[in-house]
C-alpha cells in the first residue's frame, strides 16, 4: 500500500471518530449485524438499479421503457442507497481504520468506486440536459452502451472487491 494510504489509518487510529464508531459498535444492542445489513441492502439496491439500467441502455431489458424514464425512476434509488451505503461503511472504517488502510484490496475498491460514482453522476446529469437525451441520436446511443459496458464492469468490480476486503486477511496472514 501506498504509505500516504496506511498513513491515513494511522491517523485516524485513536481519533473521535474512531472512539464515536467504536462506541456504537460496542454499546447499541445489536448494531454491528443491525448496519451490516443495512449496507448489504445498501449495496443490493445499487447493484439491482445500475444492473437494470444497464441492460436496458444495452438493450437487453425492458425496451417498452425509455431511457429516459427509466434513469428518472431509478437514479434516485440508486443516490440514496449509497448515501445509506458510505454512512453504514463508515462505521466499519472508522471502527478498524488500519484494518482497512493496510488491506490493498480497499484501495482497489476506491479505484473502482470513485470512477463507478463520478461515471454514474454524469450519465445522469446528462440524461437531465434534454428530455430523451440519449435517444436523440445514433451517436448518443453509442456513447450511453459505452458508458453501460464501462459501469457494469466497474461496479462488478466494486461488489468484488468489497467482499474480497474480509478474506484477504486469509491470504497475507495465514494461520
Amino acid at each position: 500500500m501506498p504509505e500516504y494510504f496506511t498513513s491515513i489509518g494511522t491517523l485516524l487510529e485513536g481519533s473521535m471518530l474512531q472512539s464515536g464508531a467504536l462506541w456504537a459498535l460496542r454499546t447499541i444492542p445489536g448494531f454491528p449485524p443491525i448496519i451490516q445489513t443495512v449496507h448489504i441492502l445498501g449495496i443490493a439496491v445499487v447493484m439491482a438499479t445500475v444492473v437494470m439500467l444497464d441492460l436496458r441502455i444495452l438493450g437487453l431489458a425492458v425496451r417498452s421503457q425509455k431511457i429516459s424514464e427509466m434513469t428518472q425512476r431509478l437514479m434516485p434509488w440508486l443516490w440514496w442507497a449509497l448515501a445509506s451505503n458510505f454512512v453504514s461503511g463508515a462505521f466499519f472504517l472508522f471502527g478498524r481504520p488500519t484494518r482497512y488502510f493496510n488491506n490493498p484490496i480497499f484501495g482497489w475498491k476506491l479505484s473502482f468506486l470513485l470512477p463507478a460514482i463520478l461515471l454514474t453522476l454524469l450519465f445522469h446529469l446528462l440524461s437531465r440536459t434534454e428530455i430523451d437525451y440519449w435517444e436523440l441520436s445514433t451517436k448518443r446511443l453509442w456513447t450511453a452502451r459505452g458508458i453501460a459496458l464501462l459501469s457494469l464492469g466497474l461496479w462488478l468490480m466494486v461488489a468484488m472487491a468489497g467482499r474480497w476486503i474480509a478474506y484477504v486477511e486469509y491470504i497475507y496472514f495465514p494461520a
